[in-house]
């Protein structure tokens, strides 16, 4: 069975060298059940932005020089082709890089954005000539157009910056957790007080707009103007995001964030796990569920992979913090994550299982090594499991 120690020294070092374009550049959005790159469809900036962090994150880790040279070659195709003249970052474009013809393509998502911002930061971490400051500034400039004035809540495009939201739009809370998330990356990595300032504004927004104070949990999604709703959409809760939410906030105030927020990221989690963990003594026990109600009824209860990845992170913080039993439950995710999702003999996986352990999905879709990635570094921070530094130059 794979692990998380061989995931990051031996798995993602092969992953890569299967999934980078070498005809046209970047990464493929995808492989197939065998292992084999699936060429020729449209090239993303999720898939890209996600890839040259993990990339660049895990050379920080073990040294692998191969993979930063991997993260530089992916940023300069996002460089080349996926960023827009005003700094940000369109949604996608054709397999060779050329602009697509689609409109939706050419949105630039505030989604997107947090992640390219993620990857700058770490790239630039872990090689200052590959990235310069100014890229960085330039993407928060753009980033700022994309933010509410009197709330400063993110809109979900550029679009819907222009327009304003109009009757029945949805803001979703992803944006603003996955901007959370970069922000206390450049806090980290770059260490500018003003980075941390910026992180407070979305825990604020978190706490006025997304978390429900009747349970604690964060929505998913909310009206045009931020307020709660109450049709199916808006009654939707995801255990994952719950621990993803959990997880952030207690690295915001590991990081010197100023907001008192253990009491919501122990709401958060609460919610999750009471009911939104399979409880059967099947091949999926302990796997949280996809999505639950307002009210923590489970509503999809297939297993995706990321939601495995959210809830092993916060078990390895709250392992740190001293929670008795935590350290255990994060292993027990490594040990299903790496004994159900991931083919021993293949450099392949599967993104979703039903509650018996068989394949719903079989993508093994190019964006979800940063889940698996950041979940095994946190391991690695608290002392679970350990990697291999490589001294490869």
């Amino acid at each position: 069975m794979l692990t998380a120690s061989k995931f990051a020294t031996d798995f993602v070092p092969a992953w890569i060298d299967l999934a980078r374009d070498r005809e046209y550049g970047g990464v493929v959005q995808r492989l197939d059940s065998d292992g084999h790159a699936v060429v020729g469809e449209m090239k993303s900036t999720l898939a890209h932005a996600r890839t040259v962090f993990s990339l660049s994150h895990l050379y920080l880790h073990t040294g692998d020089a191969s993979l930063l040279r991997a993260a530089r070659d992916i940023n300069d195709f996002m460089m080349a082709h996926l960023r827009s003249s005003e700094g940000g970052y369109r949604y996608a474009v054709e397999c060779d890089g050329r602009a697509s013809a689609a409109p939706a393509d050419n949105l630039c998502r505030a989604y997107d954005q947090s992640f390219a911002l993620l990857a700058l930061v770490t790239l630039r971490k872990a090689d200052p000539s590959a990235v310069d400051a100014q890229t960085i500034s330039q993407l928060w400039e753009f980033i700022e157009t994309l933010t509410e004035p009197e709330t400063g809540a993110l809109f979900e495009d550029d679009e819907m910056a222009r327009q304003r939201p109009q009757l029945g739009d949805l803001r979703a809370q992803n944006p603003q957790m996955h901007m959370l998330e970069a922000l206390l990356q450049a806090v980290e990595l770059i260490g500018n007080r003003t980075w941390l300032e910026r992180a407070d504004r979305y825990v604020a927004l978190a706490e006025k707009f997304f978390i429900d104070p009747a349970t604690g949990a964060v929505r998913e999604f909310v009206s045009g103007d931020l307020s709660p709703l109450a049709s199916l959409v808006g009654r939707r809760r995801e255990p994952g995001h719950q621990y993803e939410w959990a997880w952030l906030l207690l690295r915001y105030r590991e990081l010197g964030g100023n907001r008192d927020v253990k009491e919501h990221a122990a709401r958060m989690s609460a919610f999750a796990d009471r009911s939104g963990i399979r409880s059967d003594r099947g091949p999926m026990q302990g796997a949280p569920y996809n999505a639950l109600d307002a009210e923590g009824r489970p509503t999809e209860t297939s297993h995706l992979l990321w939601p495995l990845t959210e809830l092993g992170k916060l078990a390895c913080m709250r392992h740190m913090q001293g929670q008795p039993g935590a350290g255990e439950r994060a292993q027990d995710m490594e040990r299903l994550i790496f004994s159900r999702f991931f083919a021993a003999e293949k450099i392949t996986w599967v993104n979703q299982l039903d509650g018996s352990g068989a394949v719903l999905s079989s993508n093994a879709l190019s964006r979800l090594i940063y889940h698996v990635l950041l979940f095994v570094t946190e391991g690695v921070r608290a002392g679970l499991w350990n990697l291999q530094r490589n001294h490869s130059q």
